[in-house]
This record gives C-alpha cells, sequence and structure tokens, in this order.
C-alpha cells in the first residue's frame, strides 16, 4: 500500500451493521484530514487473500500503513468513535495532538 501520506485501510462488509455506523465517520475524516490521511476501503468478502494476510478477525477493522508498511500494533476491530479513532491516528503520528 505506497502512498504519500499514510493509508488508513477500512475492511467493511455489506452485512455488517457497525461497519455501516462508521463509514460516514470516515468519510467525514477523509474530507477533514485530506492531504494528510487516506482512507481506503476494502470489502472483506471478496478478498479473502488480503483478510488472511492482514489478520482481520471481525469487521469493521481498520489498519494503518506508513511507507508502504503496516504499522505495527496499529489494527482496530469494532464501531469506533470519532475521538476514539482521532485518538489512535494521534497515537500512531499520522495527526497532530491538535487534531480534536
Amino acid at each position: 500500500m505506497q502512498a504519500e501520506v499514510p493509508v488508513l485501510v477500512d475492511f467493511w462488509a455489506t452485512w455488517c451493521g457497525p461497519c455501516k455506523l462508521i463509514a460516514p465517520l470516515l468519510d467525514q475524516l477523509e474530507k477533514e484530514f485530506a492531504g494528510d490521511l487516506k482512507i481506503v476501503k476494502v470489502e472483506a468478502d471478496p478478498c479473502p487473500n488480503l483478510v488472511e494476510k492482514y489478520k482481520v478477525y471481525g469487521l469493521p477493522t481498520l489498519v494503518l500503513f506508513k511507507d508502504g508498511e503496516v504499522v505495527k500494533g496499529s489494527q482496530k476491530e469494532g464501531a469506533l468513535g470519532k475521538p476514539v479513532i482521532l485518538k489512535y491516528l494521534e497515537t500512531y503520528g499520522v495527526l497532530p495532538q491538535t487534531a480534536q
């Protein structure tokens, strides 16, 4: 996953209620932090190889990439709220601590 900015990958599924809950939030964050963060959505069901490769055990799952590599320990599972996602991005140095 090569990009000039960090990439947050959202593994989701059409049948997943929590995935539908966080989708608008992720869309909002992508607009809010355009140029600093890219958000990519991967539908899990048609991509079993990616699900296995990135050890996705539940949905939704967020995985952060920097410089084309998974950021160690960055995998998060569940319908997270905006404050939790912002803190997560701050923790991994994607956003400045004043982003909230």
